[in-house]
């Protein structure tokens, strides 16, 4: 069993992988596309990664640990594959994001507004992929705070390394044109492939998003 991912609640998981259908047929093939692929860019890191990590780090951050209250906030099933350079899956990554809560606070003591955090966001999740290379997280829709646009950190690490750190956006958000980190990716098609839509998951009665979001490493593991 995978230690990085939450169970429960099983139903909801089982319902949204089910809702992914067709897609499921790209995460097994290998190398799908690869001549179309983009290298994901380097990002920063910003302020506001953890300065202490939750007890609590699966990929469920609606839910901190067995609490019965969840985070306010649009429920999001942020789903997506680690690519390597050849377009074929990484196994055994280690993905983590971490987000502002739903007033705009970071798990963070030096945060704007700490002290209003939402206790029951979990703020910071991880996952470790599998032979597809995929990863999927339960999260809040990201919201902006003051000087940035809404937007996820995630930083791959695998083997030990950190890999990669970068940011993924929200398409038709408004504040992305206005935004100094997102613009400083200069080339158009690099930028649009860290903005991805956030859309309502068919017959949700919770109103749950999905959005998709495959990082592409500009490396290939060897054996």
């Amino acid at each position: 069993m995978n230690p990085l991912v939450r169970l429960a609640p099983h139903e909801h998981r089982r319902r949204f992988l089910t809702r992914l259908g067709c897609a499921s047929v790209l995460f097994a093939a290998p190398g799908a596309f690869a001549e179309a692929l983009i290298q994901t860019p380097r990002q920063t890191e910003g302020p506001f990664y953890p300065d202490k990590l939750p007890l609590d780090t699966d990929n469920d951050l609606i839910i901190v640990n067995d609490s019965l209250t969840s985070a306010v906030g649009e429920i999001t099933w942020l789903s997506g594959r680690i690519l390597d350079a050849k377009g074929d899956p990484i196994r055994n990554a280690t993905v983590e994001i971490w987000q502002c809560d739903a007033k705009g606070v970071y798990l963070h003591g030096k945060s704007n507004d700490a002290a209003k955090r939402d206790a029951h966001f979990q703020g910071f999740g991880r996952f470790l992929t599998g032979s597809s290379g995929e990863y999927l997280f339960r999260t809040i829709k990201p919201v902006p705070y003051p000087g940035r646009t809404p937007h996820i950190h995630f930083k791959v690490k695998f083997k030990g390394r950190d890999e990669l750190t970068t940011q993924c956006y929200i398409q038709g958000e408004p504040q992305n044109e206005r935004d100094g980190v997102l613009r400083g990716i200069r080339d158009e098609k690099v930028r649009a492939s860290v903005i991805v839509p956030f859309a309502p998951v068919k017959n949700s009665k919770a109103g749950e998003l999905a959005a998709k979001f495959d990082i592409v490493l500009g490396f290939t593991p060897t054996a």
